[in-house]
């Protein structure tokens, strides 16, 4: 959460806030709590880092940490979902799934 005019403080934003639009309930972020949370944090930290007295990228690390852990916990739902244990599955459904095709027997 650097300055808010940097570019990569910027682009962070956009994709915290594309992350939470992907797994918000309701498209509306004026009605998501935690999106209104972290542009409240971003003004408040839009003149300096220094504010808090820590290291200049602190804010902006900590942003990309948020929107890595919400990226990546909504790709593990996404895989876990696709490939959950579905019972027993036959020879060709699961060369299929790891994108291989079975040689057909000429008869």
């Amino acid at each position: 959460m650097a300055s808010f005019s940097s570019k990569p403080a910027l682009v962070t934003l956009r994709q915290v806030l594309s992350e939470l639009r992907k797994q918000a309930t309701s498209k509306k972020l004026a009605e998501n709590q935690m999106a209104r949370y972290i542009l409240s944090q971003y003004r408040k930290h839009q003149t300096t880092d220094q504010q808090l007295c820590k290291a200049a990228d602190e804010m902006h690390f900590r942003a990309k940490t948020y929107y890595d852990y919400l990226h990546f916990s909504r790709r593990y739902k996404e895989i876990n979902a696709e490939f959950k244990g579905k019972g027993e599955r036959t020879v060709e459904e699961t060369a299929r799934m790891v994108g291989f095709k079975l040689p057909h027997d000429p008869k």
